[in-house]
């Protein structure tokens, strides 16, 4: 394991942006960058294929035990690391060519030191370590809002940084508690202290911690301010395809590893918050006409599904949640950076002044229409397969909610689809798409198609025990699938257009002061309820 040493994915993506910093001027620098991410994506690759066949630990500086720097990577961290280098690969060639917008080194360097830092955060299992890159990882993100210095980046970025010092605070604290009662810092020296604690001492060390992870989530009462700063209209759409398709799923890990330390605790509040807040997504999403607003809170609805099957305690819902975040992140991208490509041949981000894709760009319309099948969960692309098993471990009442959750999100985008057919309503004739970004996201596209076909394969390499896969069943949710897309086709056709009862909530605003106000609700809430339980 001498080739694969840990500490070497944290600084591999550190050096490229120094590199890229110092050289940027040079367009075979960003080349040589481009090329050394592919090379760590191979590498990335090889760090997944190994970790399946058990726990990969390296101790920095040579200390061994709990009072050193150990890095971790079991097959779910190398899943996430592996997550990361293929989506930022994707924003790196999106960004070699740069005809819609000035992109200059500090840019460059943001964005890979972000990817190394948040790779710091998948490799480690120290409390204190968490802290540390959770608040980099947040100032790199803000700097990247706030980059353009445009005056309503400036304020939502001072915003965002001041919400998460308010939410850090919680985690501290619980931090603090965690340390008092067990005398650790590592993970797994705390969750073995844990294992033999009642319950009743854990509740408020849990209530603090996973309310802040719970906001890094942007679950319900949380999720009114995130989507709003990861879609700001002076931010670029490769921001907003970072913080969807990544910097969010940073939370769903948290998620995962502390629901580990602590047990399983609070799974049941959980579930039901994560279906609370996928409604909510789904509603809040109808609502908007910025075509960025409307996928940032589509994927607050997917978060809140992906929760929902992580809380269900079933090996084969987690696996498909675990499924369903690396489909989410690809499709997601997807949207994302097409939808960037979108607003700058319309000249705007208004979704009720686009139509008529297919007759300006082809393969712009083809990419988004087969990332819109994957993520609405279409027979054969990924999203159906990471559904299926995500509903597995759900009673016949939830498997419905299930089918819901998902009707819902085909209403969102049969909307989105109409910007794919009818006449252009106006064009901007003085941007021309740019092949290099157009084959980025027609691969991502053709990614959402072929990881359809290999998804139970994948989910057998991935998670290493065989999987078992009903055809029957599959043929059942997919028929299920058909009545809903026709009965998302039906709402959305004869819904009366003369009323619009969104309003109000495209409207919302919502102060620092009720931020925090909906932080403190969550942790009684948390508090409350799962003391309770």
């Amino acid at each position: 394991m001498i080739a694969l040493n840990l500490p070497f994915f944290v600084i591999i993506p550190v050096l490229i942006a120094v590199f890229v910093y110092v050289f940027a001027s040079l367009k075979i620098a960003r080349i040589i960058a481009v090329v050394a991410q592919t090379a760590f994506v191979v590498l990335a690759f090889s760090l997944l294929f190994i970790s399946r066949d058990g726990e990969i630990i390296t101790s920095v500086g040579g200390y061994e035990g709990f009072l050193g720097i150990i890095l971790r990577v079991d097959t779910l961290a190398a899943i996430f690391i592996f997550l990361t280098v293929v989506i930022f690969l994707a924003v790196v060639i999106f960004n070699l060519r740069s005809e819609y917008e000035h992109t200059g080194r500090l840019y460059w360097f943001l964005l890979f030191t972000l990817e190394g830092t948040l790779i710091g955060l998948f490799l480690t299992r120290d409390f204190f370590n968490v802290f540390v890159l959770v608040e980099v990882s947040t100032i790199v993100v803000v700097i990247l809002l706030m980059y353009d210095r445009k005056r309503r980046n400036l304020f939502a970025g001072m915003t965002f940084i001041m919400v998460n010092l308010v939410v850090i605070q919680f985690y501290l604290f619980g931090l603090g508690y965690i340390y008092m009662i067990t005398g650790v810092m590592d993970m797994e020296a705390a969750t073995a202290a844990i294992a033999v604690m009642e319950d009743a001492s854990l509740t408020l060390p849990y209530a603090l911690i996973m309310t802040s992870i719970a906001a890094k989530c942007s679950l319900l009462p949380l999720l009114t301010w995130l989507p709003k700063v990861n879609s700001l209209t002076g931010s670029r759409f490769t921001i907003a395809a970072i913080m969807s398709g990544l910097h969010i799923k940073s939370g769903i890990y948290l998620f995962i590893r502390f629901q580990d330390v602590f047990g399983g605790m609070g799974s049941e509040f959980f579930l039901i918050i994560g279906i609370i807040t996928a409604v909510a997504g789904i509603i809040l999403a109808l609502a908007q006409k910025d075509i960025r607003l409307m996928l940032a809170y589509s994927t607050v609805a997917q978060v809140g599904l992906i929760i929902a099957g992580l809380s269900l305690g079933h090996d084969y819902s987690y696996m498909g949640a675990v499924l369903h975040v690396i489909n989410h992140a690809v499709f997601k991208a997807a949207l994302f950076l097409g939808a960037g490509m979108i607003s700058f041949l319309y000249n705007t981000k208004d979704i009720t002044k686009m139509r008529g894709l297919f007759s300006i760009s082809r393969p712009i319309a083809i990419a988004n229409m087969l990332a819109v099948l994957g993520i609405v969960g279409a027979p054969l692309f990924n999203g159906s397969i990471s559904k299926y098993y995500l509903s597995y471990g759900a009673g016949s009442v939830l498997e419905w909610v299930f089918v819901a959750i998902n009707l819902g999100t085909i209403l969102i985008f049969v909307r989105y689809s109409t910007i794919f057919f009818g006449r252009p309503i106006q064009q901007n004739e003085n941007v021309k798409p740019d092949w290099c970004r157009q084959s980025v996201v027609l691969m991502l596209g053709i990614c959402c198609l072929v990881m359809g076909p290999v998804g139970v394969l994948a989910a057998r390499f991935l998670f290493g025990y065989q999987v078992g896969f009903d055809m029957g069943s599959y043929l059942w949710k997919s028929f299920v699938f058909c009545l809903s897309l026709g009965a998302g086709y039906l709402i959305y056709r004869y819904f009366p257009r003369n009323k619009d009862i969104f309003a109000p909530l495209r409207r919302l605003e919502v102060s620092f002061k009720v931020m925090c106000m909906s932080i403190g609700v969550f942790f009684a809430l948390v508090l409350v309820v799962v003391g309770v339980l």
